[in-house]
């Protein structure tokens, strides 16, 4: 399956947008986004995993929370060169450095080894796959035998009232926000039409199971925006 744009103008979109980042996701999810991105630390840490693969780690911000887990080594890889400098800007002036690693990585063609890791984590990264099959393909394979794989990626509320004002912050705040902060205005147009059309709840949970992950669980956030997903390997 093949959603999304070429990855060599995704890799160019966020090494464009790498220094605003932080701040517009902030301004985008009113601060929510860390919420979520701490419950997936919360289910991991349930796991007592040794080895974690933060995929898509953009700026490196759900890698950091996962290095609260106790002896455990947390890699980040991110097409994005730029976000990857900022990434380890941050995790060097927190004395991180020993226990998170960050790298240029692709999704599709994961440089670690069969069942290398307990856990796969991805924020708000597998809509901006080239080949979704093959990137969750890849994922599986480095997973250990019952590892498991949790996914925050955004959705759109189903209820019909929900969703009419949801359409409204996107069309109005997100694109205010973007000419605002944003140096590449497209790049969030973009990422705002790959919400829409991306499958999410259970047009994803299906997704995940033909790529033959089990006991697919997903929880909707804030009103089904956003949603997290639990798979076993």
């Amino acid at each position: 399956m093949s959603l999304n744009r070429p990855k060599n103008e995704t890799k160019e979109m966020f090494d464009s947008i790498s220094g605003q980042y932080d701040l517009i996701n902030n301004l985008l999810t009113f601060g929510l986004h860390n919420k979520w991105k701490s419950e997936i630390v919360e289910i991991a840490k349930k796991k007592n995993p040794r080895k974690i693969l933060d995929m898509a780690t953009g700026t490196a911000d759900i890698a950091i929370m996962l290095s609260n887990i106790k002896s455990c080594e947390i890699i980040g890889l991110d097409i994005s060169s730029k976000m990857i400098e900022i990434g380890k800007t941050k995790i060097n002036r927190l004395n991180l450095y020993k226990k998170i690693s960050l790298d240029i990585g692709d999704a599709e063609n994961i440089k670690y080894a069969d069942d290398s890791f307990d856990i796969v984590t991805v924020g708000y990264g597998v809509r901006n796959f080239e080949n979704l099959n093959k990137g969750l393909n890849e994922i599986y394979r480095v997973l250990k035998k019952n590892g498991t794989l949790i996914i925050l990626e955004t959705s759109l509320p189903k209820n019909i009232f929900i969703n009419f004002i949801y359409s409204i912050y996107v069309i109005i705040y997100v694109q205010l926000i973007g000419k605002l902060f944003s140096k590449n205005f497209r790049a969030y147009s973009y990422l705002k039409s790959s919400a829409k059309t991306f499958p999410f709840g259970e047009n994803f949970k299906k997704i995940l199971l033909n790529s033959s992950f089990v006991d697919v669980q997903f929880k909707e956030k804030f009103f089904g925006a956003s949603t997290i997903y639990i798979a076993q390997k």
